[in-house]
């Protein structure tokens, strides 16, 4: 086992790297964890951590390594990754003034099941997830690692990607963040359906434009 901890190392590092960088995952998760409850932010926060599972299964059953190749495949992921986020940016920017605000600590206009949904596919239909979790299959962690030792790596990163965020609604649902956000909530969602709109377009314009080859990328959460 002690041969393994240089590799874990280094998945732990780029793993970390990966979560800490901005994208759809964060944009959720800071819009539900200062306009939700946080119950309902911490259950979007599994969400996000039990999507990285999906991730992880298909990278150890090989079929990540046929999407990546598929061109067809990988851009089908990225249109269905493209049309979730426009659809959660699109409830963004409908929103009017006075008509968003933060919820208290037993509000929350989502069901606990919606705000997990949108954690777990948020995260699961990112297409740059796909293909970070391929690459770091495939070029960081050896194949002749065992199955058995790849799997703790992939349960470790959706416990330390759950636990991030986790943190990450804990720290936005403090009452006196909340209150500094308070007085422009209605902005926060116009801002957050905006980059989740051009996280969207971006997707969209790379399948257009055929750039499907991104190599491992930090920033995919």
């Amino acid at each position: 086992m002690h041969n393994y901890w240089p590799e874990f190392i280094t998945v732990a590092l780029v793993h970390f790297l990966a979560v800490a960088s901005p994208g759809p995952d964060f944009a959720v998760m800071l819009r539900q964890a200062l306009c939700q409850s946080r119950r309902n932010a911490l259950l979007t926060a599994f969400g996000i951590g039990t999507g990285i599972l999906i991730h992880v299964g298909y990278s150890l059953l090989g079929i990540g390594l046929i999407i990546q190749q598929s061109l067809v495949l990988f851009s089908i992921l990225k249109v269905i990754g493209a049309l979730y986020l426009t659809w959660i940016a699109i409830q963004c920017l409908r929103s009017k003034a006075g008509g968003i605000h933060v919820e208290t600590e037993n509000g929350g206009r989502q069901s606990g099941f919606a705000a997990y949904r949108l954690g777990f596919l948020t995260n699961t239909l990112n297409p740059k997830a796909t293909l970070f979790f391929v690459s770091l299959f495939s070029v960081i962690i050896s194949p002749g690692t065992p199955i058995a030792i790849q799997t703790a790596y992939g349960v470790y990163m959706a416990v330390a990607t759950g636990l991030w965020f986790m943190a990450v609604a804990v720290f936005f649902t403090l009452p006196q963040i909340r209150r500094g956000f308070n007085r422009f909530g209605y902005w926060l969602d116009r801002l957050m359906g905006g980059v989740l709109l051009l996280l969207a377009g971006q997707l969209l314009f790379s399948t257009v434009s055929g750039d499907g080859g991104e190599a491992l990328n930090p920033g995919q959460d």
